[in-house]
């Protein structure tokens, strides 16, 4: 005999609001934004003292100044730079912003002495997360998790709040969607996803012990609440760093 339960967690409007920051003075760096969202990327320290410089993706121009003039910028509609502190801000982003950008800077006498990269890569943020619980006569617990709406999904599981471990599994990993649980582990069950702009767990099953009217004994794992929205001890905020090579969550 066997009993599912599935939980299922959504996050309206995730990407609105959503704030991610790129360091991309580094030659090379790697930029992530949500898909409707606000991409901060720092192209320089100060660009009140540069004679010239323009901001480019691919070969069209989207940053155009000189002698601290704003010369011109294409999206400015959704955009501002700030020269002080070298910060472009790009708001309501989409699948088009991504792709390489690169940054050159020449001197009084027309010679480029800077041209560095930036790599920008949007990504739709996890909008919801599934967590479908299968326990078998054997007490075995096999567990699934699915999402939606997000780019490039990572899986990873806790239980009572702590990394699941291969001693506690019968098959799959941390990191894989779907696992088996041995028949002695117990404890509060959490799954998360996420990808470099967003995070979603799903948390609410508990293992017990059930005895069926008939007097079969049974382990089950059941769900704990019916709020299964997760509280951690840190949440993941509206702003997002990104460094130059991967997402942080700060």
């Amino acid at each position: 005999m066997e009993a599912a339960f599935r939980l299922f967690v959504l996050l309206i409007g995730v990407s609105h609001g959503l704030e991610t920051f790129c360091d991309g003075r580094q030659d090379g760096a790697r930029c992530y934004g949500a898909l409707g969202g606000t991409l901060v990327v720092k192209l320089m320290d100060d660009a009140s003292a540069i004679y010239k410089y323009q901001w480019l993706n691919k070969t069209r121009g989207i940053l155009n100044a000189r002698k601290n003039k704003i010369v011109h910028n294409m999206i400015e509609n959704r955009s501002t730079f700030t020269p002080n502190n070298g910060t472009f801000r790009i708001n309501n982003l989409s699948m088009t912003d991504a792709g390489e950008y690169a940054l050159e800077i020449f001197d009084s006498h027309g010679y480029k002495v800077v041209h560095q990269t930036q790599q920008f890569t949007i990504e739709a943020p996890v909008s919801s997360v599934l967590l479908v619980s299968e326990c078998s006569s054997q007490g075995e617990m096999r567990a699934s998790c699915s999402s939606e709406g997000g780019d490039s999904p990572q899986y990873s599981w806790t239980l009572d709040g702590r990394t699941l471990t291969n001693t506690q599994l019968l098959s799959g990993n941390n990191e894989t969607n779907n696992i088996t649980l041995k028949q002695d582990v117990s404890g509060r069950l959490v799954c998360s996803v996420r990808n470099h702009i967003s995070r979603i767990s799903a948390c609410g099953f508990i293992y017990i012990n059930c005895t069926l009217p008939n007097g079969t004994y049974i382990p089950h794992w059941v769900i704990k609440a019916i709020n299964n929205r997760c509280i951690e001890p840190t949440t993941t905020p509206n702003r997002i760093n990104t460094d130059g090579k991967r997402g942080i969550l700060v």
